[in-house]
């Protein structure tokens, strides 16, 4: 990986901090709002929510790639122009809020600039993604949201 400055933040809510409902199955179940910081010389950006404290394992809540490097906030219940969404673990190519059974679940909002855009379809898991990106990585970052059901 070249030393490439990169960070992602949210408006809504602090890293480490408690996700507003609003943003969950509780509520709207849209997408927050999500603020990007990184150096020049990406050629596209991957964005990956994830919940690792999933009963069954890694619950995957959105997949996004192909954004513009140029990207620097991603609005609130918006995917950005020309970027394409993968398939969730709930089987959906959408944003899909944390929804956790029991207990204080991590959120993690992983941001992976590249070298290169990745050719997948609107199928495309995860796992394809990361498949994809290996080898291509040339900084990422993370965030990390908490969220309990009341």
């Amino acid at each position: 990986m070249i030393k490439m400055n990169i960070k992602i933040t949210s408006p809504a809510f602090k890293d480490r901090g408690m996700i507003p409902s609003k943003y969950t199955c509780d509520g709207d179940n849209t997408s927050p709002p999500l603020n990007i910081e990184i150096d020049k010389g990406a050629e596209t950006l991957v964005l990956i929510v994830d919940d690792p404290d999933a009963p069954m394992g890694v619950w995957d809540h959105w997949i996004v790639w192909n954004i513009s490097p140029d990207v620097k906030n991603i609005e609130e219940d918006s995917v950005p122009q020309n970027s394409i969404q993968g398939t969730n673990s709930s089987g959906k190519s959408s944003y899909g809020g944390p929804c956790p059974p029991s207990g204080t679940h991590r959120y993690r909002f992983k941001l992976y600039a590249l070298d290169k855009k990745l050719d997948l379809s609107s199928s495309a898991r995860k796992s394809d993604v990361e498949r994809e990106m290996k080898g291509h990585i040339l900084a990422q970052a993370e965030m990390v949201g908490l969220y309990s059901r009341k």
